[in-house]
């Protein structure tokens, strides 16, 4: 039999692909989680416009982490998050797909990019709780979409920016960041609900540090339960803990309090035990950047998967 040149090219071409679908299934992607501060274009209440400067170095350190998906906090409009897109496609970082959502405070935003599809979207913009007799809305809101890195393998992201711990007038800063938290926790939840084996990352700025009740709050327990990710500096430390009850000495903070020239770490990535199998803890870690304050007063973290149902 004869077989056609046209023919014989797309048998090529066909065996081509079944070639490179274990390949791709082997190539790991990147999430990130970045409070940019008030990365603004335009003046917003009392918010000014992020100096050039700062928004070249939030490129600079985003191109260096290289993500796949990229979680942001502290974002402006919708001007604001197609300038840092613009820029990051400008230098060789094109993530086209794009949520952008807004929540009570009208200045500063909540924000996915992604090189990958967003295949599904349920921004959470008005949830609400009652504290002492009184009924308040989240702030931030919250991002929920599920993403699409190849055919057969997708994963939930959630992000959003708690209360910060600036004094409250009207109820103590703790008590709102706690009821955010369970707020988050109840989103995660419904996902988990409908599939205990859900793909998901929670991220963000969650404005506390580890043993505290909100972070506990979202983290959960049981077979529910969220695993932190811990990403800390690539500077050498190798040690283990020198207690088993807690985490090696690592450098993991992620923000600068200039106030009380304190640093801490309040940004987490957070795992579903579905996610958790997938992780490759070689490739997650807190960026060091030289000068990386002119950027924000925080520091990206990326964590890394491998897109395989494991």
């Amino acid at each position: 039999m004869v077989v056609s040149k046209p023919f014989r090219a797309a048998l090529a071409s066909l065996s081509s692909l079944f070639l490179l679908t274990p390949l791709l299934a082997q190539d790991p992607f990147r999430v990130v989680t970045y409070n940019v501060e008030n990365y603004l274009v335009r003046p917003s209440g009392t918010r000014v416009i992020k100096p050039v400067e700062s928004r070249a170095k939030v490129v600079e350190g985003l191109l260096q982490l290289k993500p796949d998906v990229l979680a942001l906090q502290e974002i402006g409009d919708r001007n604001a998050l197609t300038d840092l897109q613009t820029r990051l496609k400008q230098a060789g970082l094109d993530l086209p797909h794009a949520e952008h959502v807004r929540g009570y405070d009208t200045n500063i935003f909540v924000a996915i990019l992604s090189r990958h599809p967003i295949v599904r979207r349920q921004p959470h913009t008005n949830a609400s709780f009652l504290l002492n007799g009184r009924r308040f809305r989240t702030s931030r809101g919250i991002a929920e979409v599920e993403i699409e890195v190849r055919p057969g393998y997708r994963f939930t992201l959630f992000t959003t920016h708690l209360k910060s711990k600036r004094t409250s007038t009207v109820a103590d800063e703790s008590d709102i960041r706690l009821q955010e938290a369970q707020i988050l926790r109840e989103k995660i939840d419904a996902v988990l609900q409908r599939n205990p084996d859900a793909n998901i990352v929670v991220c963000g700025d969650f404005n506390d540090t580890h043993d505290t009740p909100s972070l506990r709050a979202i983290t959960g327990r049981g077979v529910r339960g969220l695993i932190d990710s811990r990403p800390a500096e690539r500077n050498g430390d190798s040690a283990p803990a020198n207690n088993p009850k807690w985490e090696p000495r690592r450098v993991t903070w992620t923000h600068h309090f200039g106030k009380e020239d304190s640093y801490s770490r309040i940004d987490y990535i957070l795992l579903s035990r579905g996610m958790a199998r997938e992780w490759e803890r070689p490739g997650t870690y807190v960026l060091t950047l030289p000068d990386w304050g002119v950027a924000s007063d925080h520091r990206p973290l990326v964590a890394e998967f491998i897109p395989r149902d494991r």
